[in-house]
Parts: C-alpha cells; sequence; structure tokens
C-alpha cells in the first residue's frame, strides 16, 4: 500500500488506488473494453502499468499518480438519509452528492445504509479501502445503538459467542448497556463488532426482539467520529494513515508467519 513503483503493478489495481472503483469493479471495466493505456483498449486485466504509463477509463484520463505515496483518508459524519452509493437507481440522495467540493474522487471503506449515521472513512485509494474492509484484519468497529426493549444478559451472552440468522453466521459482537442514557422503552447500547456484514447489527436485534431505532457508528479501526457535525469532513493527518498502514502490514506478516509454523495436516 505504498503506491506505484518503477516495476509497476496490474492494471486494476492501479485503477483501484486512484479511487475510480473498487479492483473487481476494474477488472469489469477492463473485460467490457473501456479501459485504455497509451491509447491501446486493453481485453485482459493481467496488465502491468508504471507512473509512465496514460490510463484513460471511458474516455477519462486518470490523473498520474506520484511514486510511494501515501494515500489520503478522511472522516466523514454521514447523516441519516444518505445514501452509500456514487450511483442509487432509485434516485435517492447519495453521500457522495454531498461531499465538499474541494475533495477528489474518493470510495468509502465499507457502508453505512440509509438510516444509519456517523463515521464513514473516504479514501483515494481503492487498495487502502480494501484492506481496511477485509474481515481478516478484523479492524474493530464501534456503535452507540438505540433499540426498543432492555436487552437481557443471556441474549448479550449469546451474541458475544457468535450466532446464526437465517443461515447467516455472524462473528461474536461486544454488548453493554448504558444504564445512564434511557427513555421510556428505549435503551442505549455500545456496540462492538470486528466483521460488519450488511445490516448486521439491525439483523441481530430484530432477530431477538430488539428493533433498532438509531444506529450511530463512532469508530472505526482506531479512527473515531469525536466531534465533527453531520456532514462534515476532515483529512486524517498523513502521521495517522500511514501508522495504520503498518499495523495493517504487520498483521498480514503475523499471520503468514503463523500460517507457516502452523502448516495444515496432510489428508
Amino acid at each position: 500500500m505504498t503506491g506505484l513503483t518503477d516495476k509497476g503493478e496490474r492494471i486494476a489495481k492501479a485503477i483501484a488506488a486512484a479511487g475510480l472503483c473498487s479492483r473487481r469493479e476494474a477488472e469489469r471495466l477492463i473485460e467490457q473494453g473501456r479501459v485504455r493505456v497509451n491509447g491501446n483498449t486493453l481485453d485482459t486485466p493481467a496488465f502491468t502499468v508504471t507512473t509512465d504509463d496514460s490510463i484513460e477509463v471511458d474516455g477519462t484520463v486518470l490523473k498520474k499518480r506520484k511514486r510511494s505515496t501515501t494515500p489520503r483518508l478522511w472522516r466523514y459524519h454521514k447523516p441519516a438519509g444518505l445514501i452509500t452509493s456514487h450511483h442509487d437507481p432509485e434516485g435517492r440522495p447519495t453521500v457522495f452528492d454531498h461531499l465538499p467540493p474541494h475533495l477528489p474522487r474518493v470510495i468509502s471503506v465499507g457502508r453505512l445504509d440509509l438510516d444509519s449515521e456517523g463515521l464513514l472513512l473516504l479514501t483515494d485509494s481503492g487498495e487502502l479501502s480494501r484492506a481496511l474492509e477485509l474481515p481478516r484484519n478484523a479492524l474493530e468497529r464501534s456503535y452507540r445503538v438505540r433499540v426498543n426493549g432492555q436487552i437481557s444478559e443471556k441474549h448479550i451472552h449469546m451474541l458475544s459467542r457468535g450466532v446464526v440468522v437465517d443461515a447467516v453466521k455472524y462473528r461474536p459482537i461486544t454488548v453493554v448497556p448504558d444504564t445512564e442514557k434511557t427513555s421510556g422503552r428505549n435503551r442505549w447500547l455500545n456496540v462492538t463488532l470486528h466483521e460488519g456484514k450488511n445490516r448486521e447489527i439491525r439483523r441481530l436485534f430484530d432477530h431477538f426482539g430488539y428493533p433498532v431505532s438509531r444506529l450511530i457508528r463512532v469508530a472505526y479501526g482506531g479512527l473515531e467520529l469525536g466531534k465533527l457535525v453531520p456532514g462534515e469532513v476532515e483529512e486524517v493527518p498523513t502521521t495517522k494513515v500511514e501508522a495504520l498502514m503498518k499495523s495493517l502490514i504487520s498483521q498480514t506478516s503475523l499471520r503468514g508467519a503463523q500460517r507457516r509454523g502452523n502448516p495444515a495436516k496432510k489428508r
């Protein structure tokens, strides 16, 4: 995750790193004949480019990246009522329609659904976005969740061990009730998880009979929402981004060492 080098990198990775789309989406664009390098249309993603190459997607030339640059990352306070998508077939307002005009083209790190709010990370690097999203990196996500009803200790314990809902296996999550903030039958919970499947929190609490009426993400991967007001964006300092990247690389190296030290048994 340190940018292009003189040796180059795969074209889909370079497109994703430019923040245009994900690597998988870039491969589809290539297969559709919508990507050109130095004036030549590509028909395979098995192609390597360097910083000297000119890359076009749908006729638009991508801005050339500098060698060994640190990706940029922003904290954004997503308001409820916005879709985390560049385009919505139903015409609903999107996060990207409401970002400040001074931002470059960015992509989100994961998603927050229409009714959810709080911290959404944005980056100009598809590679960094993917690394922050990968379930195996198990980055901690923290939420403030308002539910209807008082959750039982039994259900808190079950959630802490992981549950299966509608044939989907969910990893353990931590739930700590806020004993000070209550309103009628509504209760606030502090929820921490490390995976973040689609609508995970809403589905888990609905399953146990505690409908979610408000969901606010307050932290992701050690980065916090802090005092950002809805709609506000603030760039993460380069030093913090570099520290986060080093942490991800260390985790990857550790897993590799553990696999080498614990080879699978032969059948």
